[in-house]
């Protein structure tokens, strides 16, 4: 194993955000704590991602997920840190071979809470609710056909300030990133049977180079053994379905002995369509590409449009 010191510290790739900063100190205190490491021999390096420099534009309009992501991986390539702190919900499907997930951490709450009213039938009729998730888009449209979806991008300080600034009447916040951020009081949890969460929500990943073997027992000291299973069932989803990041779908697998139970909806833009299911298999069967096999199999061709399988 590795052996770091002051002097050859573990290098700890971040973005800089207040959430992805918070999420690589936890990653930073779980690995000094696994292997008795002293502070200095652990260090971050905070980097901006383009995400965070344009937040006037749907990501899915400029370039997806990698926004989040680029910058940490050409980091990797370029040896200036040894491992990367990821947002699981803001990794592409689809990666080079060159890099590979090793670790998550454990699971935080994957609801989504409402900010700006106590419950969704509290808000005015045609009111404004923020958001640039086509999920919570398509899932705020099926239950409340009159609210207005007005784009809102921007870290959770950022959002919370324009609801302040009354540019939108409410939003929608993942609970794990406020509750990550001291915030756990904030916003009105939203049930699971109407707004199942995006895939890989409220999961944080641990990256490396896959040539960097000397890594994986620093990182997989950390692991958690069912949210890497379950987050990697949601991301075996959302491939097998074809969707990106202008398709409105919902994921959430749970661990059940030694099955997975795998919940998943892919909706039209406007929430006017859906179609849900649920698989329990073992482990090791390909579950993830039955169900959404199942559920485009049900999709109108309208819906099928809108994934790429």
């Amino acid at each position: 194993m590795s052996k770091f010191t002051a002097d050859r510290p573990l290098r700890i790739g971040t973005r800089r955000s207040p959430l992805a900063l918070a999420q690589a100190e936890m990653t930073m205190a779980a690995i000094k704590g696994a292997h008795q490491l002293p502070d200095e021999a652990v260090i971050l390096v905070p980097m901006l991602a383009t995400g965070d420099k344009i937040q006037d534009r749907p990501l899915a309009d400029i370039g997806g997920k990698a926004l989040w992501t680029k910058e940490l991986e050409r980091a990797l390539m370029d040896d200036q840190i040894d491992i990367a702190v990821h947002s699981m919900k803001d990794v592409e499907t689809w990666r080079a071979d060159i890099f590979v997930i090793s670790a998550m951490l454990p699971r935080a709450d994957v609801h989504d809470r409402l900010i700006g009213a106590l419950a969704l039938d509290d808000l005015k009729q045609g009111a404004r609710v923020g958001t640039s998730s086509p999920r919570r888009a398509a899932q705020l449209q099926r239950v409340r056909p009159d609210l207005q979806i007005v784009p809102l991008r921007g870290n959770v300080a950022t959002r919370l300030a324009h609801i302040e600034a009354g540019d939108a009447d409410a939003t929608l916040l993942a609970a794990a990133g406020l509750d990550r951020l001291g915030m756990a009081e904030v916003g009105a949890e939203l049930s699971l049977d109407a707004f199942l969460p995006a895939a890989s929500q409220g999961a944080v990943g641990i990256d490396r180079l896959s040539s960097r073997e000397d890594l994986i027992p620093i990182v997989e000291a950390i692991n958690d053994p069912d949210t890497f299973v379950a987050v990697n069932a949601e991301r075996d989803f959302l491939a097998a379905v074809g969707g990106n990041c202008h398709s409105p779908v919902a994921a959430l697998a749970r661990i059940e002995d030694a099955q997975i139970r795998l919940r998943a909806e892919i909706f039209t833009a406007d929430g006017s369509e859906l179609q849900s299911g649920e698989r329990l298999y073992a482990m090791g069967t390909d579950g993830p590409a039955q169900l959404a096999e199942e559920l485009l199999g049900k999709a109108s061709a309208d819906l099928r449009g809108m994934f790429a399988s």
